[in-house]
């Protein structure tokens, strides 16, 4: 068997071995539910145009709840809202372009409570007079829920029958939030061990190496 053949060999597994223990992680995710929960929501509004078949609102929510899942007991949602004057009907989204609303900011939905905990998203749907549902898409977090995707349902419940735009009076509407999200979960590879066993086999190609070269020069 021609040696350098099998010392060439040898040394390619050891280094494709050194490759696989220098790798870094791999990625899992872990998800969460978010049972049900309902804030007592307070939605206040500012006029940005009005015209006679539709009103544009800057819309503000804000909600508590005294027990919700992870600890995130605040909602706060900042998104721009589209009325209907003839039939009390709001669209809302955070993105303005949706109202064709140029050089604003992007909206924002935020959970959070008193730790470090928070998770962020968009939302968008519909209300009406007494009722409305939309959708919450995650986007990120904080704390534990770095990295956060998901995708929630939110139920709305109009208690308080003021000015559908809320220009007037403020409009009490509790908000039901449901639905589950992922965060990204690094795993480390095994990499000691695979390390090591490459250094030995590394250790062993040298030292059979210098034993070949001693005994040709003994010939």
């Amino acid at each position: 068997m021609n040696y350098s053949s099998y010392t060439a060999k040898v040394v390619s597994v050891a280094l494709s071995l050194v490759g696989f223990g220098l790798g870094t992680e791999v990625r899992a995710q872990t998800t969460y539910q978010f049972e049900p929960t309902t804030y007592d929501s307070v939605i206040t509004t500012k006029l940005l145009q009005q015209a006679p078949t539709e009103i544009i609102l800057d819309t503000n929510v804000t909600g508590q709840t005294s027990n919700a899942p992870y600890g995130l007991t605040n909602l706060q949602i900042n998104n721009y809202s589209s009325v209907n004057p003839a039939t009390g009907v709001v669209t809302y989204n955070t993105d303005p372009a949706a109202f064709g609303l140029q050089g604003l900011g992007f909206g924002s939905l935020t959970l959070s409570g008193s730790g470090n905990d928070k998770l962020f998203g968009t939302n968008r749907g519909t209300v009406s007079l007494e009722s409305g549902s939309g959708t919450i898409t995650i986007t990120g977090g904080e704390g534990r829920f770095v990295g956060a995707t998901g995708s929630f349902n939110l139920l709305q419940t109009i208690t308080s029958n003021p000015d559908p735009t809320g220009l007037t009076t403020p409009i009490l509407s509790p908000a039901t939030i449901s639905g589950s999200f992922q965060t990204p979960q690094a795993v480390p590879e095994p990499k000691t061990d695979a390390a090591l066993v490459s250094v030995s086999f590394l250790g062993a190609i040298f030292l059979l190496s210098q034993r070949r070269r001693f005994a040709v020069q003994i010939k």
